[in-house]
């Protein structure tokens, strides 16, 4: 019995999905050039002419258009930051690339992530190690952060809505450490929870002012090793004062 055909209307509901796609994709490739771009021009600060090809995969494999609210979605590729509510942003695709790159996530890690926003640095992470554990001090963020990741299938990532200056000291030592929020001088907790050999990810300064982001190693005797990489703005990391 032949098949019934489709209609007329399925055709270009079919072909518009298609062109969405494709258009997706050449936003999604602009992005990935503009980072490489701006790799380029920041080389002498940051040490590096290309960032990590496994990072630039990860990158082009997360929807970030998913991960910023509807309003500011045509601007999802833009290289730079964006509203996503409470205040915060959402880092702009250069920052997310080489904070990721600074951080040398392997397949086996277990990552701890201080500020999971809406979760966009935290689906890259999960793609590229083995347990992300993501820590949100608002509440409203941590909650739609869980439910997005939960529904785009990154099954190795746990949300926790408190206070990021603690840490996540249940599941430590972690094999890297990343801060999404600018802190005047970096917590101890995090330090503490890093495993030797670790890598700390993190902008330090002061609100409202250029912070610096540096990268912390965890030397094997316990003594940490600094890098000044790159002047950055983020928001400011913020306290539970409960």
């Amino acid at each position: 019995m032949a098949l019934p055909s489709r209609s007329g209307n399925d055709r270009i509901a079919s072909g518009d999905a298609e062109s969405e796609d494709a258009e997706l994709r050449a936003e999604r490739e602009a992005m990935l050039r503009d980072i490489a771009d701006e790799v380029a021009w920041t080389r002498q600060e940051i040490g590096k002419e290309a960032l990590d090809a496994e990072v630039m995969a990860a990158l082009s494999r997360v929807p970030r258009e998913l991960f910023v609210p509807a309003t500011e979605r045509r601007f999802a590729f833009v290289n730079g930051p964006l509203p996503i509510g409470h205040g915060q942003t959402i880092s702009q695709p250069y920052i997310v690339a080489l904070m990721t790159d600074l951080l040398e996530p392997r397949s086996a890690d277990r990552i701890l992530e201080i500020g999971t926003g809406s979760g966009y640095q935290t689906a890259v992470l999960a793609e590229l190690a083995r347990e992300v554990y993501s820590v949100e001090i608002i509440a409203a963020l941590a909650n739609a952060a869980r439910a997005r990741l939960a529904r785009l299938g990154y099954d190795n990532v746990s949300i926790r809505h408190g206070d990021g200056h603690q840490g996540w000291p249940e599941h430590a030592p972690y094999d890297g450490i990343i801060v999404t929020a600018a802190a005047p001088h970096i917590p101890p907790a995090l330090l503490e929870q890093l495993k030797p050999g670790g890598r700390l990810v993190i902008p330090v300064g002061l609100p409202e002012q250029i912070q610096q982001l540096e990268v912390v190693t965890k030397n094997a005797d316990g003594t940490l090793t600094h890098r000044d990489v790159l002047r950055v703005a983020f928001v400011p990391m913020t306290r539970d004062l409960r």
